[in-house]
């Protein structure tokens, strides 16, 4: 079997966070751009995992709840109401955790080595903790 290209085939983002999450956010705001550079380090790895692995059936499930997070952050973007808004955000925080879910099973089961792991589940978690602090500060409000 062979091993997960290292880090950089698959990019790395972790960077300091800073963020404005009061309000509608814009489309430069930091958990965009990072949502969607995961997605982008979450496509890579489903190729690697079709074309050297062979694996289909988990690559699809990380492939469509990685990409997820970022795609209902934007729809966020362009919520309806303040309602919309932390609605799509919530439901980009359990395909975050979904995703999570998926990377411990391809590291566990072989496909995925530790370093790689490791930085994308960083990266993963680095987007839940922004969602959680996002959402939380909504629910505060009320």
């Amino acid at each position: 079997m062979r091993k997960v290209p290292n880090n950089s085939e698959f990019g790395i983002m972790n960077s300091s966070i800073t963020f404005d999450y009061g309000g509608f956010m814009g489309s430069n705001n930091v958990i965009v751009t990072k949502s969607k550079q995961f997605a982008l380090r979450i496509i890579k790895l489903y190729q690697y995992l079709c074309n050297e692995h062979r694996e289909h059936t988990m690559s699809r499930q990380i492939l469509r709840s990685g990409t997820s997070i970022g795609a209902n952050i934007k729809e966020a973007v362009r919520g309806q109401s303040k309602a919309d808004f932390y609605a799509k955000l919530n439901i980009s925080l359990k395909e975050a955790s979904e995703t999570e879910y998926w990377l411990e099973l391809l590291h566990e089961s072989g496909y995925l080595e530790q370093k790689a792991f490791e930085s994308l589940y960083s990266d993963c978690d680095e987007l839940i903790k922004i969602l959680v602090a996002i959402t939380k500060t909504q629910k505060q409000k009320n």
